[in-house]
């Protein structure tokens, strides 16, 4: 008898210790950083632990692709994936919902699919538009970061072709994202050719960098003279270091005191944080509205909350000129962030002390940026400075490595195979 309760002594205690090592991690955002961040959590964590996603779409975005979009190279069917397929095979719980608001004392997130309680949060919801960064703007110029944004560009460019003539294309001030502006630009040089009206269209490309080739990241050796050279081979004209002031159905006009006539304009504004961190007040979110967190990821007040990918907050290294302009954040950032937030938490978990860090700035730049079936691949060590190797290779027979590349994510995600880089 006495061997029997012994045994069941053991088995109790063997059932506290395991209901107490596990844990509820909630992720808000469900594309790259929350994607790979569950993913994680399921294939190196504790197999018990409950993993929730939270996420207002039922898909993943291959987002880069959707600069084909509007140029009929792609359907947006052939750039999304079943968010909750792929979760259902690695048994995470997906709830198709919007974030509301975080009680990170009382540990709750209400959403519109009622409330949902955690030990771990992580905030990747990724950046709000901010559309109405100058007078008109929302109102007359195309964008092409959204799936219905870049809907609607395809619609307009089919009028377009029946009625060419100026066009601006371009980035506002306060953007970060000017790669698609510059990806979109090219791209649509080339479909001009392609439909024979490149001699009715005046292309003006419009930016608040301090010159072509910045991107945000203070630039690369070559960039400058490179995209010079392209704007010139084009015969583009450029505009740098420029605002929009305002914006009507026939001109925008430019802070420089420039008046620029147009009959299609796509650009790209301001990213901001998205209305959940701004609702939380207790976040203590940056003015830009992203989330505060160390080169660990983890919130700066709150230990059991954390954020990757492009709902990160962090500090340029470099000062822009007469007007603002911010850093991009990409799918490779948020997917390195995401794996950076679930070993810390698996870390924790296990008792460790040492996280790993890495600082944003110091995540590996790749990026390829397509050029209208041309491409200039960029790779540095670092996304800013400094540097200790970076390199643009100019590819200009076909953008071959971009559709690779896109083959290949959509191929890596399918399969839910988040270890890959």
């Amino acid at each position: 008898m006495s061997v029997i309760i012994e045994a069941l002594q053991a088995q109790m205690e063997f059932c506290v210790i395991k209901f107490r090592v596990m844990k509820k991690t909630v992720i808000i955002g469900g594309n790259f950083a929350g994607f790979t961040t569950a993913l994680e959590l399921r294939r190196k964590g504790n197999k018990e632990d409950n993993i929730i996603v939270i996420d207002k779409s039922p898909v993943f975005l291959f987002m880069p692709s959707l600069i084909w979009v509007p140029f009929r190279r792609r359907e947006i069917k052939d750039i999304t994936i079943s968010t909750e397929e792929i979760f259902k095979k690695h048994n995470i719980d997906f709830v198709l919902a919007e974030a509301l608001v975080v009680d990170p004392h009382k540990q709750i997130v209400k959403t519109t699919a009622g409330d949902f309680n955690y030990d771990n949060l992580v905030i990747c919801t990724g950046p709000k538009v901010k559309y109405d960064i100058a007078p008109g703007v929302q109102e007359y110029a195309h964008y092409i970061g959204t799936p219905n944004g870049a809907m609607k560009t395809r619609k307009a460019l089919d009028e377009f072709r029946k009625n060419p003539g100026p066009v601006v294309i371009g980035a506002t001030q306060n953007a970060g994202c000017m790669g698609a502006g510059y990806e979109f630009l090219f791209n649509f040089e080339k479909w001009c050719r392609d439909n024979g009206i490149r001699n009715k269209v005046d292309i003006h490309w419009i930016t608040p960098e301090t010159y072509l080739g910045h991107f945000g990241i203070d630039g690369m050796k070559g960039a400058k003279p490179m995209f010079n050279a392209f704007f010139k081979m084009f015969n583009m004209h450029m505009h740098t270091e420029v605002a929009v002031d305002k914006m009507d159905a026939e001109n925008i006009y430019l802070n420089d005191g420039k008046i620029l006539p147009y009959r299609f304009s796509m650009l790209m504004p301001p990213f901001i944080g998205v209305d959940f961190i701004n609702n939380s007040p207790e976040l203590h979110a940056a003015p830009n509205g992203y989330m505060p967190v160390g080169d660990d990821y983890r919130h700066v007040e709150y230990p059991n909350i954390w954020s990757a990918g492009l709902a990160v907050n962090f500090s340029l290294p470099w000062k822009p000129g007469k007007v603002p302009f911010a850093a991009p954040k990409t799918g490779f950032p948020s997917d390195v962030t995401g794996k950076i937030v679930a070993e810390n938490i698996i870390r924790i978990a296990k008792g460790k002390t040492k996280l790993v860090h890495k600082p944003w700035g110091k995540i590996a730049a790749l990026c390829i940026m397509d050029a209208g079936k041309k491409e200039v691949i960029i790779v540095a060590n670092h996304l800013f400075k400094p540097r200790t190797f970076a390199i643009m290779i100019p590819n200009l027979f076909y953008d071959f490595s971009k559709v690779l590349f896109e083959k290949y994510f959509l191929w890596k995600t399918r399969k839910g195979l988040s270890w890959l880089p």
